[in-house]
């Protein structure tokens, strides 16, 4: 087959409507949880310090206004899901929600990545040609078939995100030592029927190389059509599983309605028409035969250029911790944005001292003054987070009329139930040092 030929091969558009459908429902869900947990105030406005992605430090938190910021996520949400002004509500959707990711990095969560990576991807598509607002009101716009690509699209996402995942599992700890589950699984051991298995060591194992397994398998399995049933029962067997054992949100929902976009058309038929029956509006008026193939072929050329684009660098961004000398785990430089998921136990202490270059004059900062526990808890443990702290106490002591200042840190860091060692250089002045792409030497060997 042709790239050519591929890329005019056409399927039944009810399965990017469905998958429309069900993201945007669960994006709705998700933002309600959020505001009525009451994290929008704890996580974005209650807190002094915010810490900044490289690159984006102009990104903050808008104060009370970060209100508004998640009902417009919210009502974009709810365009996306039916099909209003779409191309409008998705875009608006990427771009509030991807503000909200990259407000303060201490929150960071590959689900949210994933939300975002997904919401890009599908600017570019025509999520909204069946079953949706739109077409119901420009026949115009209706098409019963879309190209093949744009589902296929969706499905290379969601194997990168499993294969990655399993690749990253790949490693001493994971496979030979069970760590961390070892640490983790006998927490659960008060649960009905498999808690006191959850204390045994053999059941560490178990968990250790079965997720790996499944990681690496499941995005086959799912796509060959024999086992594609049995995947999905593993699929979902296996998130409810991790969702019973550890807290993680409304991930597991996310990844188990998004892996049914391996089902073929059929499937997808059938669920809108469950949707129908609810709503009352019955989709034969979309049945009309009609292909989405774009009437400019510079616009299709375009999206195909553009996700084309993307799809390489999701499949690259994740490898990008090669360029780092040492232990990803210990350093985390290269670690954010490569789908590596539960896979450390990592806990520490920083304790930052403040020092008169002149008169040698010092004073230790109590961290509870300008962070959060939790704030507390993430920066401890991650360099960029700890030296982007460092800078953020010269310039408040610097401002209350210190002079000369000097930051150093006593950290220690735990991983994976080693023995705490410590973590930075303490002789390094951290107000010297910058946080940029580059390797930072003052972090001490592991």
């Amino acid at each position: 087959m042709t790239i050519h030929s591929y890329l005019n091969k056409t399927t039944k558009a009810a399965s990017l409507a469905v998958f429309r459908i069900l993201f945007g429902l669960l994006m709705i869900i998700s933002l309600i949880r959020f505001t009525s947990l009451g994290w929008i105030d704890k996580l974005y406005i209650s807190p002094e310090l915010f810490f900044s992605y490289l690159g984006f430090s102009w990104v903050k938190p808008l104060g009370q206004w970060t209100y508004l910021l998640f009902a417009i996520c919210g009502f974009s949400a709810i365009g996306v899901t039916i099909g209003y002004k779409y191309r409008i509500s998705i875009i608006i959707f990427f771009l509030s929600f991807t503000y909200i990711e990259l407000m303060d990095k201490t929150t960071y969560l590959n689900h949210y990545y994933f939300v975002s990576v997904m919401a890009f991807l599908m600017m570019w598509l025509p999520m909204h040609r069946y079953y949706s607002f739109d077409a119901y009101r420009n026949d115009n716009l209706r098409a019963q078939y879309i190209p093949r690509w744009t589902v296929d699209a969706i499905k290379l996402v969601l194997g990168i995100v499993y294969i990655y995942a399993g690749l990253a599992k790949i490693n001493y700890d994971w496979l030979i030592n069970a760590l961390p589950l070892k640490i983790w699984l006998p927490g659960s051991y008060d649960l009905p029927l498999i808690g006191g298995l959850l204390e045994q060591p053999w059941m560490a194992y178990t968990f250790s190389w079965g997720g790996m397994i499944y990681d690496l398998t499941i995005p086959f399995l799912l796509l060959w059509k024999p086992t594609r049933k049995v995947a999905f029962f593993m699929v979902i067997v296996f998130h409810l599983l991790t969702r019973v054992l550890f807290p993680i949100g409304m991930f597991p929902f996310i990844m188990i309605l998004s892996t049914m976009i391996f089902f073929d058309s059929r499937v997808h038929e059938r669920i809108l028409d469950v949707f129908a029956k609810i709503i009352g509006k019955s989709k034969n008026i979309f049945d009309n035969g009609s292909s989405a193939i774009y009437r400019i072929k510079e616009n299709r050329n375009f999206s195909i250029f553009i996700v084309s684009i993307f799809l390489v660098l999701q499949l690259l961004i994740p490898f990008r911790y090669l360029l780092y000398p040492d232990n990803l785990y210990w350093t985390e430089e290269g670690y954010r944005f490569s789908w590596r998921v539960m896979l450390m136990e990592k806990a520490g202490t920083a304790s930052f001292k403040i020092v008169d270059g002149e008169t040698k004059k010092r004073f230790y900062v109590d961290n509870r003054d300008f962070l959060t526990s939790f704030q507390e808890k993430q920066m401890a443990t991650q360099p960029d987070m700890i030296i982007e702290y460092a800078h953020y106490l010269r310039d408040h002591f610097t401002n209350q009329g210190h002079q000369n200042i000097e930051v150093y840190v006593e950290s220690y860091v735990t991983l994976n139930g080693a023995l705490s060692k410590r973590f930075i250089d303490p002789e390094v002045d951290l107000t010297k040092e910058s946080n940029t792409w580059r390797h930072k030497e003052w972090i001490l060997d592991n």
